[in-house]
Order: structure tokens, then C-alpha cells, then sequence
């Protein structure tokens, strides 16, 4: 069999397909913001750059690659892609947030801890405990349709 036809014989689903453009995305997202790092580091006094620059950078390049293993579950799931795309967008969500936010105070040069003076406030737990049940609950949804689809 050659490529051509390899290709044409493996049809992905569009659950897979979305979560790995995703990934790609965050990936192109990671090395733009690797750029930006850089350009940090070389302009820099101490030729470092702010740490949640790099903290956004380091996470997008985690997430990607996290990204691509739910599109391995997603591909890999026996349930219906409703369930399973909704979960990887649960997932997607959480993690574009948090990039989000380590850009944000990248940019505003802030803080170097978005929780101090934070832990204990109502919003903030809120928001965590939502970001645990999303990531969690979300991939935890796709392994067990890969366990119920594989074994």
C-alpha cells in the first residue's frame, strides 16, 4: 500500500480532526510565543525574559503536545463524537484560559504569582475547581470510551 492510498484508507473522525488542529494551532501558538520569549531574553539586562512569558510559552508547548494525546483518545473512543468533541472542547477550553491569562500577565509584566493574594477568594476557587472537573472530568470521559472501545 502505498502513501496515497494509506492515506485515503485511514479516515479520521471529525472529533480527531478538530482536536488535531487544535493541536496544531497551539503549537504554532507555542513557537510564536517562543519568539516572543526570545525577543525578551536577548532585549533583557539580565537576558531573561518575564517569567510568565515564559510560563505561557513553556504551557503551550505542554498543551499541544496534551492536545495531540486526546486526539489519540478521541480517535481511539467508542462514543459518539458529540460526546467525545464536546469533551476535548471542555478540555480546549481550560487549557486556551489558562494561556490566556499567563499572556495577559506577560504583557502587563504584573506579578510573578497570579495567586498571591487570591488563594482563599471565593472567584478564585470557583475557577479551580471548574478548570479540575473541565480537565479532568473532559479527558476522563474520552479514556473511558477508549477502555469501553478497546478492551
Amino acid at each position: 500500500m502505498n502513501t496515497s492510498e494509506l492515506a485515503t484508507a485511514i479516515e479520521l473522525g471529525i472529533d480527531t480532526r478538530i482536536t488535531l488542529a487544535a493541536a496544531g494551532l497551539l503549537f504554532l501558538l507555542a513557537l510564536l510565543l517562543g519568539v516572543w520569549k526570545y525577543e525578551q531574553i536577548r532585549t533583557s539586562p539580565d537576558a531573561t525574559a518575564h517569567i510568565y512569558v515564559d510560563i505561557a510559552h513553556r504551557a503551550t508547548l505542554l498543551y499541544s503536545f496534551a492536545t495531540l494525546l486526546l486526539a489519540v483518545f478521541t480517535e481511539l473512543s467508542s462514543w459518539p463524537t458529540a460526546v467525545n468533541l464536546t469533551a476535548d472542547i471542555v478540555v480546549l477550553i481550560f487549557f486556551v484560559a489558562a494561556i490566556a491569562a499567563y499572556i495577559v500577565h506577560g504583557l502587563l509584566k504584573d506579578t510573578t504569582n497570579q495567586f498571591h493574594g487570591q488563594t482563599g477568594k471565593i472567584g478564585t476557587n470557583v475557577s479551580m475547581i471548574a478548570l479540575i472537573i473541565g480537565e479532568v472530568g473532559g479527558f476522563a470521559v474520552l479514556f473511558a470510551g477508549f477502555i469501553a472501545g478497546q478492551f
